[in-house]
């Protein structure tokens, strides 16, 4: 598994995931713009897009409970699962909260 066969390399993918967040809830207009050029899509998509995005992810780099359960959902109806399944089946916050401190941001 790469989280314990390599931690120092999923902390700085996680890191560059929280400036990610960051940027996208700074810069609203430059995000939409980077995903029409990017995905080829209209304007009307690409707003949509980033309002999903904007609203699944936070800026200190976790995923909301609810967006993590949306994921979970559309992963299991993709999949055809149809039992429950619970976070800690699915998460490790471990190396989360290790970039959070790096980056001086309180986690969840």
């Amino acid at each position: 598994m790469k989280i314990k066969g390599r931690p120092d390399e999923v902390k700085r993918v996680i890191r560059a995931g929280i400036k990610g967040s960051r940027y996208i809830k700074a810069n609203r207009d430059a995000t939409i713009q980077f995903l029409m050029e990017w995905q080829r899509i209209d304007k009307e998509i690409a707003t949509g897009t980033y309002e999903y995005l904007s609203k699944a992810t936070n800026e200190n780099g976790s995923l909301s409970e609810d967006g993590f359960r949306m994921m979970i959902e559309e992963i299991k109806e993709l999949a055809k699962v149809t039992h429950e399944v619970p976070l800690t089946d699915v998460a490790d916050f471990s190396i989360l909260r290790v970039a959070q401190k790096e980056l001086g941001i309180k986690g969840n």
